[in-house]
């Protein structure tokens, strides 16, 4: 397989640009994915029985095919990158829910009876112990949804979603290897420097993580 180094170098700016059109639909989606799932965490979070609902309705959601989603959203939304968009929202909610549950639920005892000793009502406990204590998983999951996100969205070049999916797609329909190897190459750079921003992030505001990883 031959790598066409002069198409590259011609299309840089193509390159870059389906690149940030990339960026932005992942980051749209889940800032959305974020908005719906910490909120209905927190809703149903005391309620076992509803929580396993909204989990289990996640996972089914979640083992839907993408093309299929994308191609089932079409005739409701049309092309472009909304189907794409709310594909994704709704592939997110399992790990973001799943993680944040978690999260909220290994507070230890001990803590939680000691804030309650010093008078925190049932929000300021929620506020100021609870989801701190939830932030490394609440974190985890996103790294993973953001990953997942970025790779997932590749399909939606098939439902003119954009982005470095439509240079796939178009590769594949035009026999041009090159295409394929450059949006494959800048999704997966795209995927590890979003990890390791989140990372980053984490470790900035949480400095204790930072001793704790020494």
């Amino acid at each position: 397989m031959e790598i066409r180094w002069d198409w590259i170098e011609r299309h840089r700016a193509d390159i870059e640009s389906a690149t940030l059109e990339h960026l932005k639909l992942t980051a749209i989606s889940l800032a959305i994915a974020v908005a719906l799932a910490l909120p209905l965490a927190l809703a149903v979070r005391r309620r076992r029985v509803l929580a396993g609902f909204v989990v289990s309705l996640a996972s089914l959601l979640y083992t839907i095919p993408s093309i299929a989603l994308f191609g089932l959203l079409v005739p409701l939304i049309g092309l472009g990158s909304w189907p794409v968009i709310i594909g994704l929202v709704l592939y997110a909610q399992l790990t973001l829910l799943r993680n944040t549950l978690v999260g909220l639920e290994a507070t230890p005892a001990p803590v939680r009876e000691a804030a309650e000793g010093m008078g925190l009502t049932p929000r300021q406990l929620l506020f100021r112990v609870e989801l701190p204590l939830a932030i490394p998983a609440i974190v985890a999951g996103l790294r993973v949804t953001t990953v997942t996100a970025v790779g997932i969205a590749t399909v939606g070049g098939l439902v003119g979603g954009g982005g470095l999916g439509q240079i796939i797609v178009d590769g594949v329909r035009r026999d041009f290897p090159t295409l394929i190897v450059v949006g494959a190459v800048c999704t997966t750079l795209l995927a590890v420097g979003l990890d390791l921003l989140i990372l980053g992030v984490e470790r900035a505001t949480q400095p204790w993580l930072r001793a704790g990883r020494a």
